[in-house]
């Protein structure tokens, strides 16, 4: 996993207030954007997720019952990169697979593309211009999808909002500047924590200890609950 942000120069990466027209430096598409590199090339999140779709294979094979150990594994496949949208999928993905593995109800596979197609709708940056994170996001996905909530629902749609509450209460508690791996854990282990006590369902809770803080420029060393320095 490399350290440098731009998938084609390396460079590192730089963030706009508002909105420009960016073409795609791999397949071409212009579509407003607020992200490119300092020298100016933009990789759109369909081109930048390329590959997501193999933790399909991972999860349906998935006998573990922790979410966390689930997660690392898909962040070592080939597409993950250090920061990006694909941690928007991966954070419901595990959770859904170690909840059905630990005991809830749910079939699986439907359940993985439902959560590929609602994840996928979160934008990258959404952390900074959303003021509200896309692994937390993914977490409150998660509650959404295992209690098949809709907008009508009445304790579902309450869990739904509440797990995300908890994730993005958890990521916003440690502070910038943002850290996919970081705020994908600490979603994660949020939600553990809301599974177990409003549904009943136990899954293993591991805390990480973070081995990739070499690859991220902007690591925030012994302030991160995850650091290896702690």
């Amino acid at each position: 996993m490399k350290r440098d942000e731009c998938l084609i120069c390396s460079a590192p990466l730089e963030y706009l207030t508002q909105d420009e027209i960016m073409e795609c430096a791999v397949c071409h598409k212009k579509e407003p954007s607020k992200t490119r590199c300092v020298n100016g090339h933009y990789v759109c999140s369909e081109c930048h997720t390329a590959g997501l779709d193999s933790i399909f294979g991972l999860c349906l094979a998935e006998r573990s019952r922790d979410p966390i150990a689930i997660l690392r594994r898909m962040m070592e496949l080939p597409f993950c990169h250090m920061h990006g949208p694909e941690h928007h999928v991966m954070v419901g993905a595990a959770l859904l697979t170690a909840y059905r593995n630990s005991g809830g109800e749910l079939d699986l596979e439907q359940a993985l593309g439902e959560m590929y197609s609602r994840g996928r709708q979160v934008p990258g940056g959404a952390c900074g211009f959303w003021g509200a994170c896309g692994a937390g996001v993914a977490a409150g996905q998660f509650m959404a999808i295992a209690t098949a909530s809709t907008p009508l629902a009445v304790e579902p749609w309450g869990l739904s909002n509440l797990t995300t509450a908890r994730a993005l209460e958890a990521i916003g508690s440690v502070g910038g500047p943002r850290c996919c791996k970081r705020d994908s854990f600490l979603a994660v282990l949020a939600a553990i924590d809301l599974v177990r006590e409003r549904l009943g369902v136990e899954m293993e809770r591991t805390v990480p200890v973070c081995s990739y803080s070499e690859c991220n420029a902007q690591c925030i060393g012994k302030r991160c609950p995850f650091s290896p320095k702690r």
